[in-house]
């Protein structure tokens, strides 16, 4: 298995990672993204750009929106379970039930015993199957909470290598299926925490997401081998294979936006002569969509003209464009094309 070439590619994420200023700034894109990611693999279909805009003010439908409070939920747990790591640097499972309860907040599956383990019988199938049709069906109730000690005392333990030790933990986890929903979204959230627990990465910030939702089909058909076939060997095989894929991937995009800072740094601070300029730049990475109105409430800014002053000669220069003119009390909204490529992987249409 290829074990060495998986440390080594996380290993070069992690030291680009810790020459990276204010990350939590500049990779904001990327946790978003993250999110929409493992949030369509369980059905739903917003983007980036969607979630975005709709934090820019933009209406859609009730669907639309429900998909997007799913991923915002999602990005409220990556961020809640960075600041209860700071209180205990370890995975818990009382930590995993106030994730889990953030996570299903006002959401679909809110009133499916939210943040509490789950007290009977569950099953994956079509919908409308019955447990008689499941394609999967979790261990029985009784067998949840000694299931789920023994897995935290898996997460403490230091006798495997630590990637394979992940993916056992990620695949024991979807098996146990602790929770009524939300179970997959949870599992890969646990993935970087682990990561950062064992020292491996110098934040959280490491996604899988975009290659499981790529490889979605032999991504449950791993998980499924395991139950049915005990087929541990292949599911450990195709998770290395992951973490070698997207930790190329992520170092990739985080070089990406790292070089896009720098060179957007330079203009900037040439363009306006203004002290102020960086603390505008860096609301921009935080949100590469945002209406007019949020630039009047940046931090340390004393004029708030002056953040829209420094913006509109950023929309002359190229680097923002307005997507959506100011009409009556709605004010205008910004993107940050160049940042929104990178982050998505793909040219965004603004149209």
């Amino acid at each position: 298995m290829p074990i060495g070439k998986a440390n080594a590619a996380v290993s070069f994420y992690n030291g680009l990672l810790k020459h990276i200023p204010s990350p939590n700034a500049l990779l904001s894109p990327i946790t978003t993204q993250e999110a929409v990611l493992s949030s369509r693999i369980e059905g739903t279909q917003a983007s980036l750009s969607d979630v975005l805009r709709f934090e820019a003010g933009e209406a859609y439908s009730r669907e639309r929106n429900d998909d997007i409070a799913e991923i915002i939920n999602y990005r409220k747990a990556l961020f809640r379970a960075e600041e209860l790591f700071e209180r205990i640097p370890a995975i818990h499972l009382n930590m995993i039930k106030e994730l889990h309860a953030i996570l299903m907040a006002g959401v679909r599956g809110d009133n499916k015993a939210r943040g509490e383990f789950r007290t009977i019988q569950n099953y994956i199938g079509k919908y409308g199957a019955s447990i008689e049709q499941a394609t999967f069906v979790p261990p029985s109730p009784d067998q949840v909470l000694p299931a789920l000690g023994e897995w935290e005392k898996y997460i403490h333990g230091d006798g495997a290598e630590a990637l394979v030790q992940l993916a056992v933990l990620h695949a024991q986890f979807e098996i146990i299926h602790p929770f009524l929903d939300g179970n997959g979204r949870l599992g890969r959230i646990l993935i970087p925490l682990f990561l950062y627990q064992k020292g491996l990465l110098s934040k959280p910030v490491f996604y899988l997401s975009q290659y499981f939702e790529a490889h979605r089909d032999e991504y449950y058909a791993r998980l499924r081998g395991i139950s049915r076939d005990g087929d541990w060997q292949g599911w450990v095989a195709f998770f290395l294979n992951a973490t070698i894929e997207q930790a190329i991937a992520n170092t990739e995009k985080a070089e990406s936006i790292l070089n896009l800072y720098k060179r957007t740094k330079e203009r900037v601070m040439v363009l306006t002569h203004s002290s102020y300029a960086i603390v505008v730049l860096d609301t921009l990475f935080l949100r590469p969509i945002i209406d007019a109105s949020a630039f009047k409430t940046i931090r340390g800014i004393k004029n708030k003209d002056t953040a829209l002053r420094i913006l509109k000669k950023m929309e002359a220069a190229g680097i923002v464009k307005t997507i959506k003119e100011g009409q009556g009390r709605a004010p205008a909204v910004f993107a940050f094309p160049e940042l929104m490529n990178i982050a998505e992987g793909r040219e965004v249409s603004f149209g």
